[in-house]
C-alpha cells in the first residue's frame, strides 16, 4: 500500500513487547474476571473473544500495562489498541504469552497529571480469529479503574461484507466499525462473520426441544445467522474446534438490550450455488427478526438492501440488487408495528468501491458508514459525537503535488 507515492513503511505501528517478567514484583496482576474490565462484543465464559472487533476497556493508573493471553489465543492474531484518544496501534499476539502494550515512553502516556487514570482499549481486528484473556498486568503500584459504559447500545448482524473481509485492518476498517465507533457515544457488538447466510438454521436457543429444518453448510460454516446469532461464538474453524456443535448460548439477560439493531445479510443466500429459494429467504428473515424482537422487544431494526456487486453493461456499470423484493416485503410485513426500517444502499457505492475480491474497499466501507450515521441521526436522533479521536486507521493520505 502506498501513501503520497511511497510505500507505507510502518503499516502496523505499536507492536507490543513480549515479556517474561509478568509474575515478578515489578507488576501487579489482575484476573480476567476483574469487575473493572469491560468486555466489548461477545466473550464466552472462558474469556475467549468471538465475532468481529470484540475488545476490552479499562482505566488504569501507573506507567505500565501488559496483557496475558491464554491457550485459546490464535497464533499471531492482530489486535488494535490505544490509550485514551491516541491513534490506534497494532500488535500481533499469541497464546500463553504476556505482552507489554504501555510504558512510560508510549505516546500520550505522560500527558495526564500524576495519579490520574488513563484508559486502555484493545480490539481484535482479525474477523475470524480471537484471543483468550488470561490476565491484566499493571505497574506494581497501579490500579484498575472502571470506565462507565455509554447508555445506548447497537447490534450489527451480518456476513463478511460487514466484517471487513479484505479491508486494510479487517474488523476496524469495516463499515460496521465506522458506523458504531464513529457515532462516538454507543456500546456495540458486531456479530458478523465470513460467509454467513440464513437458511436452514434454527432461531431458537439450543435448549429448545422443537424440531427445526436441518442445518446446511455455507462456504464451510455449519450454521447460519438465524441460528448462530443466539450463540456466544461464531461459525469459525476455531469455534468448531473448541465447542463442536454445542456452543454456549448467549445470555441476553446478562447484557444490555440493543436500542438499535442493524441487519445486512442475504448476499450468500442469493448465490445460486446455495440453492436458497425466494420463499425460504423471506421466511428465514421473518424468523430472525421475530427472534430478535422476542429477546429485545424495544429494539428498532434497520434492514439493509443488498448492493450485490456491479456488472459491466454496455460501456458503463450497473449495481445489482439481490432479493430486492423479498427484503422490501420483510419490511412491509412489520409496517403496522413500526420497529423495522429499510435502509436503501442503492447509489452509495460505485463499481470502484468494490475490491477485486468482491468486498468493499476501505473507501467503500467509509461511505456506507457515513450514510448510515446520517440515517441514524435523522431517524433515531443519534448525535455524532466522535469529535476528534481516530476512528478509521491509516486513512490519512493526500496529494501534495501542485504541478502535473
Amino acid at each position: 500500500m502506498s501513501k503520497n507515492d511511497q510505500l507505507r513503511d510502518d503499516p502496523y505501528p505499536g507492536q507490543a513487547t513480549l515479556i517474561t517478567t509478568a509474575n515478578t514484583t515489578a507488576w501487579r496482576n489482575f484476573p480476567p474476571n476483574s469487575s473493572e474490565i469491560s468486555y466489548k462484543g461477545r466473550w464466552d465464559s472462558k474469556y475467549i473473544s468471538w465475532w468481529s472487533a470484540p475488545g476490552i476497556k479499562f482505566g488504569f493508573t501507573g506507567s505500565n500495562v501488559a496483557l496475558t493471553f491464554g491457550q485459546y489465543t490464535d497464533p499471531g492474531v492482530l489486535v488494535a489498541w490505544r490509550i485514551d484518544g491516541q491513534d490506534w496501534q497494532f500488535a500481533n499476539v499469541s497464546a500463553n504469552a504476556t505482552y507489554q502494550f504501555v510504558s512510560a515512553y508510549t505516546a500520550g502516556a505522560n500527558l495526564t497529571a500524576p495519579g490520574h487514570s488513563q484508559t486502555f482499549e484493545m480490539r481484535v481486528t482479525n474477523w475470524s480469529l480471537g484471543v483468550q484473556l488470561a490476565g491484566v498486568r499493571l505497574s506494581a503500584n497501579g490500579m484498575l479503574v472502571k470506565v462507565p459504559n455509554y447508555t445506548k447500545t447497537i447490534e450489527i448482524i451480518g456476513d463478511s461484507l460487514s466484517a471487513g473481509q479484505y479491508a486494510t485492518y479487517e474488523g476496524i476498517s469495516s463499515w460496521s466499525w465506522g458506523f458504531t465507533e464513529g457515532l462516538g457515544n454507543v456500546e456495540f457488538s458486531i456479530t458478523v462473520c465470513q460467509s454467513e447466510n440464513f437458511r436452514f438454521q434454527s432461531l431458537q436457543y439450543r435448549s429448545s426441544d422443537q424440531d427445526w429444518p436441518a442445518d446446511k453448510q455455507c462456504y464451510g460454516n455449519l450454521r447460519g445467522q438465524a441460528y448462530q446469532w443466539f450463540q456466544t461464538s461464531d461459525t469459525s474453524y476455531r469455534a468448531i474446534q473448541i465447542y463442536g456443535d454445542n456452543p454456549e448460548p448467549w445470555d441476553f439477560a446478562a447484557h444490555p438490550a440493543a436500542d438499535l439493531t442493524v441487519i445486512n445479510i442475504g448476499t450468500n443466500d442469493n448465490n445460486t450455488s446455495n440453492n436458497v429459494t425466494h420463499q425460504q429467504f423471506y421466511d428465514s428473515y421473518i424468523q430472525l427478526i421475530d427472534g430478535i424482537h422476542q429477546v429485545w422487544p424495544s429494539t428498532q431494526i434497520i434492514v439493509f438492501s443488498l448492493w450485490s456487486g456491479f456488472s459491466a453493461v454496455g460501456n458503463t456499470f450497473q449495481q445489482g440488487a439481490g432479493f430486492l423484493e423479498e427484503i422490501q416485503q420483510v419490511v412491509q410485513h412489520y409496517a403496522d408495528q413500526g420497529f423495522v426500517h429499510y435502509f436503501n444502499t442503492t447509489g452509495i457505492l460505485q463499481h470502484n468501491d468494490i475490491g477485486p475480491q468482491y468486498h468493499p474497499t476501505d473507501v467503500g466501507h467509509i461511505k456506507i458508514a457515513s450514510h448510515l450515521m446520517q440515517y441514524a441521526n435523522l431517524n433515531f436522533g443519534y448525535d455524532l459525537e466522535a469529535t476528534g479521536p481516530e476512528v478509521q486507521s491509516h486513512t490519512l493520505y493526500w496529494n501534495d503535488e501542485q504541478a502535473y
